[in-house]
């Protein structure tokens, strides 16, 4: 396909989202399956282009006047791709395949310079690109600054990779991944980053022999340090309370080293599907999934009451904090989903308080930056169950970097919190509760 025609392809797959009011992944393989013609590449350059458009519809539609599939395209080629008024009209000739040449009206809105002078006057929401419901929500936790949060969350993000230590050293896994462009992430030991340019593919990682034979995982450094914090130890009795696909069980295992017990499980068993083939190849033998018979399998911990370390939560949440790699799901979040995360979130904290033991913690992480997911939820919590305490997360493990990391991260209350702004991680947020 030519250039000009996946951008007519990428407006197609916009428009079915806006329609259909679906999630971009589910139009993106519709597309896929009926124009089997298009390359892996092909459908690679469409699917970066419809995300890189979610990513800045707000203000792409602001910019160029109008909120259609072909304005925000060609608002995200001049701003996200930084192509001038000559490249884009290559784009849209209106020749074979092409979308139909440019408006004078569009080449109006082009010409008058840099598009993101448009935008200083621009509402919050329209310069952070968010929904207009989520602004006093935002407002709370970043306040004059949420614009220049969000838009930092509708950046692309790199690809960020876990190093096993069970299987690997940073440094034999950094030389073997040389050729990718890694480099040694800002804040976590263990962490590798691939820096991706605003049209380039993310490489096959997948293929890669260091990812076959374990010693790498695809893990945000966000996720990594929320692991890291929890504060596992080789020998304890760990808990992975909402263990999904495993990412965060894989880390626990790693700083165990293997020793311990470390139990991984999750109310959801389609979740947990993933994680058996993922445990072979990491080389972690001291993991037992429990996988429930039925939705709420109350009985499925009770052998463990009173004698867990550690409880991790990864709880469920609107994933705020991760727009960077699902943008579509910012447009598609309502207020009543806000309502039942919490409600979700408090159900699997009161699930974890009768797990631990006197002096034991449970690790409270979302991938959310909202306050009501996050301090009011730790704070309802302390409420609730008097003999919990708030502690700070022990820093000591990330080495030299600790005290840089301390000053970049909000302290929301209790707890802390990265962002893309301050941390150039995911968004999360982390806060130990201990049983005193």
């Amino acid at each position: 396909m030519t250039p000009a025609a996946r951008v007519a392809a990428a407006i197609a797959v916009l428009d079915d989202i806006a329609a259909r009011r679906r999630p971009a992944a589910d139009a993106l393989k519709d597309w896929g399956l009926s124009h089997r013609f298009a390359g892996s590449g092909d459908r690679a350059a469409i699917a970066g282009l419809v995300y890189d458009t979610l990513r800045r519809r707000r203000s792409s539609a602001y910019v160029m006047g109008e909120d259609s599939a072909r304005a925000v395209v060609i608002g995200m080629l001049a701003r996200e791709r930084g192509l001038d008024v000559a490249a884009i009209a290559a784009l849209f000739s209106g020749e074979r395949f092409a979308p139909p040449p440019l408006a004078e009206a569009e080449r109006a809105r082009l010409a008058q310079g840099p598009l993101d002078g448009a935008l200083a006057d621009a509402p919050p929401p329209v310069q952070g690109d968010y929904p207009d419901w989520l602004d006093p929500h935002l407002a709370r936790v970043f306040g004059e600054r949420r614009a220049e949060e969000a838009a930092a969350l509708a950046r692309r993000a790199p690809l960020d990779l876990r190093v096993n230590t069970l299987k690997s050293a940073p440094e034999a896994a950094l030389a073997s991944l040389a050729h990718l462009g890694a480099r040694a992430a800002p804040w976590s030991p263990v962490g590798l980053r691939i820096d991706l340019g605003p049209a380039a593919r993310n490489p096959a990682i997948q293929a890669e022999p260091a990812f076959i034979k374990g010693a790498v995982e695809v893990q945000d450094e966000g996720s990594q340090l929320a692991a890291l914090l929890a504060g596992a130890r080789p020998g304890a009795t760990v808990i992975d309370l909402c263990a999904g696909a495993g990412g965060k069980t894989l880390a626990l295992a790693a700083l165990m080293g293997g020793r311990g017990r470390l139990v991984a499980t999750d109310l959801d068993k389609r979740r947990l599907a993933p994680i058996h083939a993922r445990l072979s190849r990491s080389g972690a033998h001291n993991v037992e999934v429990r996988t429930p018979k039925a939705f709420d399998d109350t009985a499925l911990l009770d052998d463990l009451a009173g004698r867990a370390d550690l409880v991790l939560i990864d709880a469920p949440c609107t994933g705020t904090g991760t727009w960077r790699r699902n943008p579509d799901a910012k447009w598609r979040m309502r207020p009543g989903a806000l309502e039942q995360r919490r409600k979700d979130q408090a159900a699997v904290l009161d699930r974890a308080a009768p797990l631990v033991r006197p002096g034991g913690r449970i690790a409270y992480v979302t991938c959310s930056v909202l306050m009501e997911e996050n301090g009011d939820q730790v704070a309802a919590f302390l409420a609730r169950h008097p003999g919990f305490a708030a502690a700070e997360p022990d820093l000591a493990a990330l080495g030299g970097t600790a005290e840089a990391f301390r000053a970049a991260v909000l302290h929301p209350g209790a707890g802390l919190m990265m962002t893309p702004l301050r941390t150039a991680t995911d968004g999360f947020y982390v806060c130990l509760l201990e049983r005193t």
